[in-house]
């Protein structure tokens, strides 16, 4: 497995393809936070904007291979596996974006309330912040799985496929990224930090099951 990924990173470092949603999530960043912003509304939106980026990143790492190529190392290694590792790639490069970017507006931002009126502990909001970065990369590695081949082939239904779920699993009531977003934000206006363990852990489980799903289809589609 461990070469898979090693391919599988080369693949996506040296296509270039990563560089349009790593710019957006730049662009989406230099847009959204600023320095001197409450500390938890900062850090609610860079989670936020990573589930997209996420998807996309997934439909990445699933196109990257020539059919030929693809088949190759699917009659090598199984489908199934050589699926896997384009997934987890994805939701690796995600996290670690999400990561650093988290870091950063930490750093940046100002540790207090949303009305600047209560003092948040800066170490524990960007602990909050990174587990609510975790859990919208996982989900948005879902979405991508999801949205993607083998269950959607037609370029022209899976990206409006994959907009929409991305959208819809940030604005939707019960979704784990809007949980863990809009509990950072309300977090901000009582000056309490909260820690999204519960939408962590449900992220968690929806991408697994996910990525069994594309991966068992794997096995049965042809490229």
């Amino acid at each position: 497995m461990t070469a898979l990924l090693s391919y599988q990173t080369a693949l996506l470092v040296r296509s270039q393809r990563w560089l349009p949603p790593f710019i957006l999530y730049v662009a989406f960043l230099g847009i959204g936070v600023q320095g001197g912003q409450p500390i938890l509304d900062s850090l609610g939106f860079t989670a936020a904007a990573l589930l997209p980026v996420a998807a996309w990143l997934v439909r990445i790492c699933v196109t990257n291979e020539p059919t030929a190529a693809r088949s190759c190392v699917s009659a090598a290694v199984g489908p199934g596996r050589a699926h896997l590792a384009a997934l987890l790639v994805a939701l690796t490069a995600a996290a670690a974006v999400g990561v650093v970017a988290t870091v950063a507006v930490t750093l940046i931002s100002d540790p207090v309330s949303a009305d600047h009126e209560t003092r948040v502990p800066r170490l524990p909001a960007g602990a909050a912040g990174l587990l609510a970065t975790l859990a919208c990369a996982l989900l948005g590695t879902a979405v991508g799985a999801l949205t993607t081949w083998p269950l959607l082939r037609s370029t022209g239904r899976a990206v409006p496929a994959m907009l929409l779920a991305a959208l819809l699993a940030v604005v939707a009531t019960g979704s784990p990224a809007h949980a863990a977003v809009s509990g950072l934000v309300t977090g901000s206006r009582s000056g309490t930090v909260p820690l999204p363990l519960l939408p962590l852990a449900a992220a968690a489980l929806l991408t697994a099951a996910a990525i069994a799903v594309a991966c068992a289809l794997t096995s049965r589609r042809s490229p």
